[in-house]
């Protein structure tokens, strides 16, 4: 299962639910959700933690409109909006976190 989260870890609590809930799959960071794949953040030590157990993705396009791209954890692979798309079509579901 792939799970789109678009929250930032900072001002909510979706990553975490995410985390607590899911039982594994591959997890895509959107929008405001890309803070989460940075070094040096408060959810960093989470999301590494998650990594044994999801795939973790972030979606470029959104970590350069943030500044952020020389920042990603390492064990987080990039994608952009085709790969984005790969994603979804190659996963059997789909849940997006809000």
């Amino acid at each position: 299962m792939l799970h789109i989260i678009n929250q930032s870890p900072l001002n909510s609590s979706t990553l975490d639910s995410c985390l607590n809930t899911a039982t594994g799959g591959e997890i895509l960071l959107i929008e405001d959700a890309v803070y989460a794949a940075t070094r040096g953040n408060a959810a960093e030590a989470k999301l590494r933690a998650a990594m044994g157990k999801f795939k973790v993705y972030v979606l470029t396009p959104d970590l350069d409109a943030r500044g952020l791209g020389d920042r990603v954890v390492e064990g987080v692979s990039s994608v952009d909006y085709g790969g984005f798309v790969d994603l979804v079509s190659n996963s059997k579901n789909c849940q997006s976190w809000l």
